[in-house]
């Protein structure tokens, strides 16, 4: 049985979910190939994704292509509950999401979808790995193989890659150069922001905002913050990703001296206690506090919690914390990923790209798997070219060719000065 907050939502859901489907001409184009192709037929999926209206399109695909899907939710607080009714009654796929669920339903959903008995896993922060590899090791020798679309998981999966745990191959999506270049860049930084301003409506001109990892998802929010007029600070722990953020224009601190200067810090690294209570304690009152890592470990909530002398609700997705020094700390979202819970997650064009990678590698792994070990596998360049290449086509770009004298001169070594 499915598991969603009310069915009757799902006719709002449908109309958001088909407006995100006419900006994602990629997607599109594959769901109309794949309806006759049918390169799924036969495969079970069990996908652990945000259930947004971008994701509904995913399924609208993988259903078209063949394959029975379910779908439960990655992140309590992402789910959209009009968008998860509407994939339940209109795309075909099972649904196992409820917003703002405790954790113990989170995982009954993870539950659900892993029923279907799984020929192929989609994963989104690798819970639904985890769960598999330690709670229903009885689904394994059914499963040819899976995905990962986040940094989060997929440093999870190489874990359990490097520790021999892994039963069978995974392609890490998130790696493929049209997600993370994308999706991590331009959508996590669109999308933060905009959480942060729908959270708290603050004007980010002049404002200073910390940004704790400068990977891809810490670019994309550095850049946005510093393109409305912020002064970006980068705290970092690697000498090259510091490097690069100084050379980009912005300050390169320790989290310690760069704590008392915010009025906003985000957190996008992938690791846990990024931001501690002592770090919080040493913020000016009003300091704004969020993460856009995927799981809730980044900020010491739980630390906030006790040391807080009073807690006091401001604004959706703001709570107010005072500390004993007397000063207040606003944390955003509960502290989960910001963009996902206090605005509409990445926009539709970027997950046009990331999502029909997605659906590439699960093509892949349905026509492939049995010749892959159980490790990570790099997605092969053709996906990635061949995303690219339609999205260049929808926007009506066309590209030079190499002529043959030119193809030539870079199979050749014998030229020279």
């Amino acid at each position: 049985m499915p598991l969603l907050r009310d069915p009757a939502l799902a006719e709002e859901g449908a109309r958001k979910i088909d407006f995100a489907y006419s900006r994602m001409p990629v997607l599109r184009a594959l769901t109309a190939r794949w309806a006759e192709e049918k390169p799924l037929t036969g495969a079970r999926i069990a996908a652990c994704l945000h259930v947004t209206t971008e994701t509904a399109n995913l399924c609208r695909a993988l259903v078209a292509g063949g394959a029975q899907v379910a779908l439960c939710a990655s992140n309590p607080l992402s789910t959209k509950d009009d968008v998860a009714a509407a994939i339940q009654r209109d795309l075909g796929a099972e649904v196992f999401a409820v917003h703002g669920c405790d954790r113990d339903t989170y995982y009954r959903q993870l539950t659900g979808a892993l029923d279907i008995g799984p020929t192929l896993v989609v994963d989104d922060g690798a819970d639904l790995t985890a769960t598999i590899h330690e709670h229903r090791p009885a689904l394994l020798p059914d499963i040819a193989g899976g995905t990962e679309i986040t940094s989060t998981g997929v440093v999870r999966m190489r874990n359990m890659a490097a520790e021999g745990a892994l039963r069978y191959p995974v392609l890490p999506t998130n790696d493929a150069l049209t997600k993370h270049l994308f999706d991590n860049r331009y959508g996590t930084g669109q999308n933060t922001v905009d959480g942060l301003l729908r959270a708290t409506n603050m004007l980010l001109a002049g404002a200073t905002v910390v940004v704790a990892g400068y990977g891809w998802c810490g670019r994309g929010v550095a850049a946005r913050a510093r393109g409305m007029g912020a002064e970006v600070v980068v705290t970092e722990v690697s000498p090259v990703r510091a490097l690069e953020a100084r050379l980009d224009g912005m300050r390169v601190l320790p989290m310690r001296e760069a704590a008392p200067l915010a009025d906003v810090v985000i957190t996008t690294t992938g690791n846990r206690d990024v931001v501690t209570v002592d770090h919080m304690r040493l913020m000016k009152d009003g300091a704004i506090v969020g993460n856009s890592g995927h799981f809730d470990l980044e900020i010491d909530v739980d630390g906030l919690t006790r040391t807080a002398t009073d807690r006091r609700y401001v604004r959706e997705h703001c709570v107010a914390y005072t500390l004993p020094e007397g000063h207040r700390v606003l944390l955003l979202a509960e502290g989960r990923l910001l963009g996902q819970a206090a605005a509409e997650a990445h926009p539709a064009e970027v997950m046009d790209m990331t999502f029909a990678t997605q659906a590439l590698a699960l093509r892949h792994l349905a026509r492939h798997a049995a010749d892959l070990a159980p490790d990570v596998h790099p997605v092969p360049r053709a996906i990635e070219d061949e995303v690219a290449a339609a999205k260049l086509d929808a926007y009506g770009i066309t590209l030079d060719e190499l002529g043959p004298r030119q193809r030539e001169y870079l199979a050749s070594w014998r030229t020279g000065t």
